[in-house]
């Protein structure tokens, strides 16, 4: 029997297909810092949304998947798959191609030209141990002949390392490339999304499988995920089934050989069955059972709450750490399996199926030689040919099956990932928005029966306010804890959205405005003001980012809050890096905020007071530009004393009528101190979510209401 009409074959196409690259590869410039914006033109970005939101329900009225959860494969998600294929698999991959074109091209072909090395070496070393066999059983092989074996083989091992070695590079290239991509345009599209929008638990889902999608391309390894580009893995597969069916169809099967063949298929697949047995039949895309997924979540709750600071000042004085512990241990039991209660028997029983019948199985795979012994054909090297060939085919398409079963699932999380790209932020105005026209008298804003309910809650936390605020007019909101003051300087800054009502400013409609073009009008210190564990100067400094390096600003906005002699006292001034105690933060690196900070980086702890100046100082950053025209200060003083506090509203009034008698800004500020209400030009008093009274310090007084009763309480 000849092995040498096929190896001539396999040795041309290894040939042509090294040479065809060897041409076909100049060297590709890398894509630009900032990627090509990823097309936009998905049909029917809806129908992705609404097909994502059904394939995490295996029924009509099923329990929603965990993000990440495999899909079941069954007709109705199959159907979903495909759909899902329709509309967004052409438009991604277009995108990823356009990255590196020439590079994706080469992707390709070097897969290929992988599937068929593996034939070609089984053929190759079949070969070489033909010519050895020949040479120990007599004399009559020429020596000559298996040194060009030897070089042959060298040669192969020679070629495939240098294409393993260009296939590598070029890989981490185009995949770098495209996880970059995917990446920057995921965060680009998170930063953009508003509060109403991410506070939707479904499109909080949605973005945990997205993320998982971008994950992905980091390699199947990373995450056992399978991305877009780990489809080139399959057509490796299918190249080197292709291959080795090619070499198995050249030899001739007589009657030894055949049979011959027939035991190499059921001894190799032997092991496999045996495995599968062990594994129950559990397979990748299985739905994971209910409970399972409520034991995973529970687990990582406990896990984040044991390791998160945010919590650990309450862990400790309450004592949560054995609830803690055991609330992590019972879940972490059930997820590994260890609940589950098994016989002595079947164990044993496992261990005995396992052992001795996978043994016996590779005994088993010795029996063809002994078949091929006594066929005058018979040699070593078709011996080595039929193992290799048959495991390879069988080990292939079982990697072949899984890689798809994996592929199944990655459909969904590709759908979940080009269906947040479509989603648009809920304040965005529907249609073309309109251009904010300053009045340069400051804001006016009129509020009509206003209503707004927590997501999830069922009682408005505001109901029908009704104010107006005069253009240049300071007005104060005063209250009991509750009542939906800060929720109301949310909504007027557009960081909420209201479910009913109207708020018009300067006599529009507040939802017919840009949020980001609406946002730069107006400054702001929130209640629950944001710390960073970054510097001083990059913590006053986001206030207005453009001119977070320019010394005079800074200067500015800390001698209004009167932060600067907080910051003077620090070691190294606004260089110093300040900490945050008890709660998870941020630092900046260089311009850019990542996780970290801390006592051991050596930063600088603030009490309450000065963290407040330093918020205060954020919101003065922009204060006085001229294209602000509202000001909302939500309790700035609440950890001031009343010199601080006098000297803070001091500011207020100053940037507020711009070095002039005419106010040229409008205030809003909420407080509990009813002497610095007084201050405002009319006070509007909450209670229960609405404004039960409105006016100036002294009709509300005469009045002798909620507001008169509180003030005198309060004196």
């Amino acid at each position: 029997m000849s092995l040498r009409s096929p190896l001539a074959a396999l040795r041309n196409l290894c040939l042509g297909t090294a040479h065809s690259f060897s041409t076909a590869c100049p060297r590709v410039r890398h894509a630009p810092g900032v990627p090509q914006k990823l097309h936009s033109t998905y049909a029917h970005p809806e129908g992705l949304y609404v097909l994502w939101v059904a394939s995490r329900k295996p029924g009509p009225a099923g329990e929603a998947l965990l993000p990440g959860a495999h899909r079941p494969f069954c007709a109705r998600s199959l159907s979903l798959a495909c759909e899902i294929i329709r509309l967004c698999v052409a438009d991604l991959l277009l995108t990823l191609w356009s990255l590196h074109p020439w590079r994706s091209f080469l992707l390709v072909i070097l897969e290929l030209v992988r599937g068929v090395f593996p034939a070609f070496r089984g053929y190759s070393q079949a070969l070489l141990i033909n010519e050895l066999q020949s040479l120990i059983s007599s004399s009559n092989t020429s020596w000559t002949c298996i040194t060009r074996h030897v070089g042959v083989e060298l040669s192969r091992l020679a070629l495939e390392a240098l294409i393993d070695a260009i296939a590598t590079e070029n890989e981490s290239i185009v995949y770098g490339s495209a996880k970059f991509t995917l990446e920057y345009r995921q965060m680009e599209k998170r930063l953009k999304l508003d509060l109403p929008t991410l506070a939707d638990p479904e499109i909080r889902d949605l973005f945990r499988e997205s993320d998982l999608f971008v994950r992905s391309f980091g390699g199947m390894s990373s995450f056992g995920l399978f991305s877009t580009f780990d489809f080139m893995r399959i057509l490796t597969s299918i190249s080197e089934l292709l291959s080795h069916a090619l070499v198995l169809s050249s030899l001739t099967f007589s009657r030894p050989h055949l049979t011959a063949f027939c035991f190499s298929v059921v001894t190799s697949l032997l092991p496999l069955i045996l495995r599968t047995a062990r594994a129950h039949g559990s397979c990748l895309d299985e739905t994971m059972d209910p409970q399972e997924s409520r034991a995973i979540h529970k687990q990582e709750k406990m896990r984040y709450l044991a390791q998160s600071e945010s919590y650990r000042q309450e862990l400790i004085f309450f004592g949560l750490g054995p609830w803690i512990l055991q609330g992590w241990a019972k879940a972490r039991r059930a997820v590994l399996g260890l609940e589950r209660r098994q016989t002595e028997c079947d164990a044993s029983l496992r261990c005995l199926f396992s052992v001795d019948l996978s043994s016996f199985a590779l005994f088993m795979q010795n029996v063809p030689l002994m078949l091929l012994y006594r066929s005058p054909s018979a040699s070593l090297g078709l011996f080595t040919l039929y193992q290799t060939s048959v495991q390879a085919i069988i080990f292939t398409t079982a990697n072949l099956i899984q890689s798809v079963r994996m592929a199944y699932q990655g459909i969904f999380l590709m759908g979940a990932f080009c269906a947040a790209m479509e989603i648009e932020p809920v304040l965005q105005p529907k249609g073309r928005d309109v251009p904010f026209e300053s009045s340069g008298k400051g804001m006016r804003l009129d509020i009509k029966n206003l209503t707004y309910t927590y997501p999830g809650c069922e009682t408005p936390v505001l109901r029908h306010v009704s104010l107006t605020v005069e253009a240049g007019e300071t007005v104060a909101i005063v209250g009991f804890n509750g009542s939906g003051k800060s929720t109301l300087a949310k909504i007027l800054l557009r960081i909420y959205d209201f479910d009913s009502g109207q708020i018009l400013v300067n006599g529009v409609d507040i939802r017919h405005y840009s949020p980001e073009d609406y946002h730069s009008r107006c400054t702001a210190v929130f209640q629950d003001f944001a710390k960073y564990n970054s510097t001083a100067q990059q913590n006053i400094g986001v206030g207005y980012i453009d001119e977070m390096r320019c010394t005079q600003t800074l200067e500015m906005a800390m001698r209004l809050a009167g932060a600067r002699e907080t910051v003077c006292s620090l070691p190294l001034g606004l260089k110093t890096k300040l900490d945050i105690v008890g709660q998870d933060g941020g630092a900046f690196d260089g311009d850019q905020l990542v996780q970290g900070g801390g006592p051991a980086y050596g930063c600088h702890g603030l009490s309450g007071g000065e963290w407040q100046r330093i918020a205060i100082s954020r919101a003065f950053m922009r204060a006085s530009r001229p294209e602000v025209e509202l000001l909302v200060f939500d309790e700035p003083t609440s950890s001031l004393d009343a010199h601080a506090q006098k000297r803070i509203f001091d500011s207020i009034e100053k940037i507020a009528c711009s070095g002039s008698s005419e106010r040229k800004k409008s205030v809003l500020f909420i407080t509990h101190r009813l002497s610095t209400a007084r201050r405002a030009d009319k006070i509007a008093m909450m209670e229960n979510g609405t404004i039960c009274e409105f006016g100036t310090h002294q009709e509300l007084l005469s009045r002798d209401g909620k507001y008169a009763a509180l003030y005198r309480a309060s004196i």
